[in-house]
C-alpha cells in the first residue's frame, strides 16, 4: 500500500459518481457507499449530505477538523488534498481553504491553500 492518500470531497451516501470522488473510486481505493474517512489510498471528507445537497460550512469544518486530527496521528502518510468542496458542492477556495489552516506538514494542499496554513 502506498503511503500517499488522495483526499477528496464526498457525500454522506458515498456515491462517488463525479469529480474527484469518481477519481478516488476508480484510482485510489475509495469504496462506493462509504462517504467519510480513510479507505484504500483515499480519505473522504463529506461536503454534501445523503441527498447530495451541500452541507453547511460549519459541518464541513467539523469533517475537515476530523481529517486534520487523523493526519496528525498518521505522520507516516502523505495526504494529497484536492480542492475539497470547491467543485460540485459549490464552495470557493476562500470558503474552504482556511479550514485547513492547522494542516500538518504531511498534508499537501492545493495551489493557493498553502497561504491559509499556519
Amino acid at each position: 500500500m502506498s503511503n500517499q492518500i488522495f483526499v477528496f470531497g464526498s457525500n454522506l451516501a458515498g456515491r462517488h459518481g463525479k469529480g474527484a470522488a469518481l477519481c478516488a473510486l476508480k484510482e485510489h481505493g475509495a469504496t462506493y457507499g462509504i462517504g467519510h474517512g480513510h479507505v484504500g489510498n483515499s480519505y473522504a471528507i463529506p461536503t454534501k449530505d445523503e441527498k447530495l445537497q451541500p452541507l453547511h460550512l460549519i459541518t464541513i469544518n467539523y469533517y475537515v477538523a476530523s481529517f486534520l486530527e487523523y493526519a496528525r496521528h498518521n505522520p507516516n502518510l502523505e495526504f494529497l488534498v484536492t480542492r475539497v468542496g470547491c467543485g460540485l458542492a459549490g464552495y470557493t477556495d476562500k470558503d474552504i481553504g482556511p479550514m485547513f489552516r492547522y494542516a500538518t506538514s504531511n498534508c499537501k494542499l492545493p495551489d493557493g491553500w498553502e497561504s491559509y496554513a499556519k
